[in-house]
């Protein structure tokens, strides 16, 4: 997954088809996109690295903010588009805290994912909406992708 080059260390990412510079963070979401696809069943055709929220295909209107989702898995005719957010997550270096759930929180506003996930090297926090309280609520643990699409069916 690593290669070296000039002193630049690099990790190949398979879902952009391109070498990028290999910071913490993304070796991060380099290691849990190739869990994601190899354990867990997450086709990558149905995945997106780095994209600016404004660039999703369902995203609609003006007031969308700059910023870049790490990764947004979607799932094929379920809703009103062709492609239909499925999971947004946040990858962090460090320790998963209150400010790594804000910030993926606050993008998915936007996004309109059903399910939010924040996770580093050793831990995944995955997040749902309680219908009756209007909080997210969370378990440590991410699903393979069809048992994520049997809660999304739910």
């Amino acid at each position: 997954m690593v290669s070296s080059s000039r002193n630049k260390r690099l990790v190949y990412d398979e879902i952009r088809k391109q070498w990028v510079r290999a910071t913490p963070e993304e070796i991060v979401r380099q290691s849990w996109i190739q869990r994601m696809i190899q354990q867990l069943g997450y086709p990558k055709e149905l995945m997106a690295v780095e994209k600016e929220i404004r660039e999703l295909p369902h995203i609609e209107g003006t007031a969308i903010p700059d910023r870049r989702v790490d990764l947004l898995c979607f799932v094929k005719g379920m809703g009103e588009y062709a492609l239909s957010p499925l999971l947004l997550v946040e990858f962090k270096e460090e320790l998963l805290d209150l400010k790594a759930i804000d910030q993926v929180v606050g993008y998915n506003y936007f996004v309109k994912a059903p399910f939010i996930a924040v996770a580093n090297l050793r831990e995944v926090l995955l997040g749902t909406m309680d219908r009756q309280t209007q909080q997210y609520v969370f378990q440590r643990a991410l699903p393979p992708f069809a048992d994520l699409l049997k809660k999304e069916l739910v």
